[in-house]
């Protein structure tokens, strides 16, 4: 695609990275095809090609409008279109692009600033765990809407203390802790029957992603160095193998620290070589289904699975928790037709874009409904945090993380002796 930049953003990194990344699309249209926001709204400006269009008039001068922004901040960043596209186009980096740039031109709403600032500032903050469980005591009164947004309390089990050769540093996550405690310490406890070690660096918090989506990329390259900085001493020393996510979203970040921050000279190298050592947890999968073969003692229930998007068009990992989880005897079923789809999540996407989320919310629950044809099934699993919170709050079936049913079917040769309760909220200091 033919592309003059305007001369503001010749000078530009991001402007001359948007030019080439514009190059390559061919104006084919076989993204529109699998947009879920275009399958919703029919409109071509609410889909990968219309969007393309809307940042290349930018990026060649045109004014942006509050029309322009409102096309951009439907996209839900799912990277199904990148999954499609025969030409390699890199649709999300030119989306994050396009949507900083937009963002310098187009002042948004008062309301709007208000809402985007709690959820970057709020979310990743020390005060979002203990707002949660004041929440989770009050649920009661709090309106429906908030009770469906807010996971009733978990008990976060325990903490394996057993010591080994192989370790791993995990992303604990800046939401995850405060919502779904079990899921970290059920990954802690795979690993740990794996005979691997799982270690969380004191000071690692939010990937960034958060930050980067809201259009504060200044603030996501902050919470990338600290995070580098946290990591830094175990992986220089030798400590650590890799470092882990169990939440998708978080793990597509990671893995693209080194492009982040490609042109930071203080952090540039120290970043590709984060994202070289970054793991999903599914990536441990094929060892870990090894190692625990005939020590699991799988349940007899039916599991539909929704494979993130973050985990399938962004870091393309695709087939392996339905493989491997089958290899260990449980019943996994994607749902037919619409596994590629976007559940309607996509990190704040929810709360800043209620109704389209709600809509693909409602038709992928009911495609995963069809897993097992006429026989319902008794639970769905995920592999990140925010589809599997946003899902629940649309069903009654329970929504789970893949890690924690292996979890449960490894419990029969747990070993107590070797375990110890986790603290609630405990991340302040490291483990292992």
């Amino acid at each position: 695609m033919q592309t003059r930049l305007a001369p503001e953003y010749r000078a530009r990194a991001d402007g001359l990275q948007a030019e080439a990344i514009l190059r390559q699309c061919v104006h084919c249209g076989f993204c529109t095809a699998t947009c879920p926001t275009y399958q919703l709204l029919g409109d071509e400006l609410d889909g990968p090609r219309g969007r393309i269009y809307l940042i290349k008039q930018v990026l060649e001068g045109q004014a942006p409008s509050r029309k322009t922004q409102l096309h951009l901040d439907r996209c839900l960043t799912c990277r199904n279109c990148e999954t499609t596209c025969p030409s390699g186009v890199q649709y999300g980096h030119l989306l994050d692009i396009g949507r900083t740039i937009v963002a310098e031109k187009v002042p948004r709403p008062p309301g709007e600033r208000a809402l985007r600032w709690v959820l970057k500032e709020g979310l990743p903050s020390p005060l979002f765990a203990p707002a949660i469980r004041a929440g989770q005591r009050l649920r009661g009164l709090l309106p429906a809407a908030l009770q469906a947004k807010l996971p009733k309390a978990q008990d976060a089990g325990t903490w394996p203390t057993r010591e080994h050769a192989r370790r791993v540093l995990l992303l604990a996550g800046c939401v995850q802790p405060a919502l779904l405690p079990n899921i970290n310490s059920a990954t802690a406890r795979v690993l740990d029957a794996a005979g691997m070690q799982t270690m969380v660096a004191a000071r690692a918090g939010c990937c960034g992603a958060l930050k980067l989506h809201l259009d504060d990329a200044q603030g996501a390259r902050a919470a990338m160095r600290a995070n580098i900085d946290a990591w830094w001493p175990q992986l220089e020393s030798g400590r650590a193998e890799a470092i882990v996510s169990n939440a998708s979203g978080c793990g597509v970040t990671i893995k693209e620290y080194g492009h982040t921050l490609r042109d930071d000279p203080q952090y540039a190298a120290k970043a590709q070589r984060i994202s070289a050592l970054a793991r999903d947890l599914s990536e441990l999968l094929p060892e870990l289904a090894d190692r625990l073969a005939g020590r699991v003692r799988p349940p007899d229930g039916r599991y539909a699975y929704h494979p993130p998007c973050t985990l399938q068009h962004g870091q393309k990992l695709r087939g392996g928790v339905e493989t491997h989880l089958a290899q260990l005897g449980f019943q996994l079923r994607p749902a037919p037709g619409e596994a590629q789809l976007c559940c309607g999540s996509a990190g704040t996407y929810s709360v800043l874009q209620p109704q389209l989320s709600q809509q693909l919310r409602e038709r992928k629950l009911g495609a995963l409904g069809q897993a097992f044809g006429a026989q319902a099934p008794d639970a769905i699993l995920s592999a990140n945090i925010g589809c599997i919170t946003h899902l629940q709050s649309g069903t009654s079936t329970p929504v789970r993380h893949w890690v924690e049913v292996l979890d449960e079917a490894l419990q029969g040769f747990a070993e107590p002796t070797l375990q110890r309760p986790l603290a609630r909220g405990e991340r302040s200091r490291e483990r292992g």
